[in-house]
């Protein structure tokens, strides 16, 4: 019995290491060390070594795997969680008694993640003279500890780190104030770091769109709880989101945009996947087809090679990822689409058969590293799924979400932590973390038909995407279920650097052909 309980303990293990990316295992490795040796550490080329150094330093085992819970909950993997048997909300629970990861550490992390690769060069340039000359091709995480291991950082010493910060980006400075007063304040007592009093920080030049009404805390929790609406006032403190009264000016800005070239000898692929049967508990998505067939119409009518997909497991979601990463038709397109349709939590989607797949994962296939052929060209990401539990719906509307559990509504997971830290890159939500998101089991579901009629309606007008997806907020925020209840907010996180425009196809839209 003993070995039926380590072979389960260490197939978990093993499904949270198949999940978890090359930046994630770096991460980790980061937030370890000052709890394994450094030198084991050096050698970790995944995350099965590391879970293997922490079992052997006893941090882990089957009857505690809390130390782990904590580490995914710190890289914002929450939807790896469920296989710990932890919830978000249970990990921050125990963190003040049970956390392990010190505030230095903490600290350090969220500083990389805020480091965008401009304000990196610029240090590695200020830092020069203190770095080996052999290697200056170097991570944030890896600039932080080779200046760790060069004695210029410590838990006690972070001065250099902020003269440095005041000379490249003043606002990383606020994350290393926050140290330092929670450092003073409790030394002994909290292990998280409190919420930042800034409004406004980088998130890796990764920026969050809302709608006019979305960007008002108050009218979002008119329809969610108190604790929900103070999760997402933190969450947007930690994005670079554009507000109302900046509108104009960053409208200006992108009018001097250059656009991505659009004009190659094949406009590029979208894959739609459709999974409307699963195997055990989700219920069937009708009205699912609806949408799938609509995006293959608009899709194929902007010059895209669509490929469906149905009912697909999550391995064979993984494999097709793998598959479309190494295509090599990838070279001669201007563009990469993806559309993915099927119930979900935060995160994360659902297989067939009802197994997560990390939505940071499956965008990650598409990096710049991992596929070169599309480096240098927008990947567009749009995903039709809950990111939160099912609330009681009028019969004719279903959410796309497990289990009815308003415990759930207390997440808070922003679509910056799902995107990949680097440009390019699109992710289309059909709402915001902790929302149901609402289809019609005749019509569809009211994102995926908002954005192909927008698609349809604005780019014969030459309208880029991201002013097309303000319209697609602005659609589904005025819509509410038959009794008047029921609302939802779709949210877009990009890290594009030009203009994305589709060029103006020569046939009448879908919904004009007869």
């Amino acid at each position: 019995m003993e070995d039926d309980v380590s072979l389960k303990f260490r197939q978990q293990l093993l499904l949270i290491d198949e999940n978890l990316v090359a930046e994630d295992v770096a991460a980790l490795k980061f937030l370890c060390t000052d709890l394994l040796p450094f030198k084991k550490l050096e050698s970790v080329k995944s995350a099965v070594d590391i879970f293997q150094l922490l079992m052997a330093e006893d941090y882990l085992n089957e009857e505690d795997t809390f130390l782990l819970a904590e580490l995914l909950y710190r890289i914002k993997c929450h939807s790896l969680l469920k296989k710990l048997g932890y919830t978000k909300e249970k990990v921050q629970e125990c963190l003040h008694e049970k956390g392990r990861v010190s505030l230095y550490r903490q600290m350090l992390y969220e500083l990389s993640e805020n480091i965008t690769n401009e304000m990196l060069k610029d240090i590695i340039f200020l830092l020069q003279n203190c770095l080996p000359k052999r290697r200056m091709t170097l991570s944030a995480l890896e600039l932080l500890i080779l200046l760790e291991k060069q004695g210029l950082l410590s838990e006690n010493n972070v001065q250099m780190l902020e003269e440095v910060c005041m000379n490249v980006s003043p606002d990383l400075l606020e994350t290393i104030n926050c140290y330092t007063r929670a450092k003073v304040s409790l030394p002994q007592q909290e292990n998280t770091l409190p919420v930042k009093e800034s409004s406004l920080s980088h998130t890796g030049d990764i920026r969050v769109f809302a709608s006019p009404q979305e960007t008002s805390i108050k009218s979002v929790s008119s329809y969610i709880n108190d604790n929900k609406a103070a999760n997402l006032t933190q969450g947007f403190s930690e994005m670079n989101l554009e507000l109302p009264g900046e509108f104009s000016s960053v409208e200006n800005e992108s009018k001097k945009m250059t656009s991505y070239k659009m004009d190659g000898p094949h406009r590029g692929f979208c894959l739609v996947i459709n999974n409307v049967n699963f195997d055990r508990s989700l219920q069937e998505r009708k009205g699912s087809c609806k949408d799938a067939g609509e995006l293959k119409r608009v899709f194929t009518w902007l010059g895209l090679d669509v490929r469906t997909y149905t009912d697909l497991t999550s391995q064979e979601i993984k494999d097709l990822m793998r598959t479309w990463q190494h295509w090599q038709d990838h070279k001669d397109s201007d563009c990469f689409i993806c559309c993915i349709l099927s119930h979900g939590e935060s995160g994360a989607i659902y297989g067939k058969d009802e197994e997560l797949v990390s939505i940071r994962m499956i965008m990650s296939h598409f990096t710049a590293k991992q596929c070169p052929q599309l480096a240098e060209k927008p990947k567009l990401f749009f995903i039709q799924a809950c990111q939160g539990k099912e609330i009681q719906c009028p019969v004719y509307v279903e959410a796309d979400a497990q289990i009815p559990d308003l415990s759930s509504m207390q997440q808070s997971i922003s679509p910056f932590e799902s995107i990949p830290e680097e440009a390019d890159f699109l992710l289309g939500m059909a709402t915001i973390d902790g929302y149901v998101s609402f289809r019609h089991v005749q019509q569809g579901t009211w994102y995926i038909q908002a954005l192909c009629s927008k698609l349809q309606l604005l780019v014969p007008r030459g309208e880029d995407i991201l002013s097309i997806l303000t319209e697609v907020n602005e659609d589904v925020g005025r819509r509410v279920d038959r009794l008047g209840t029921k609302k939802q907010m779709p949210q877009p996180a990009y890290t594009l650097r030009r203009k994305l425009i589709f060029p103006i196809p020569r046939d009448p839209p879908p919904s004009q052909q007869h």
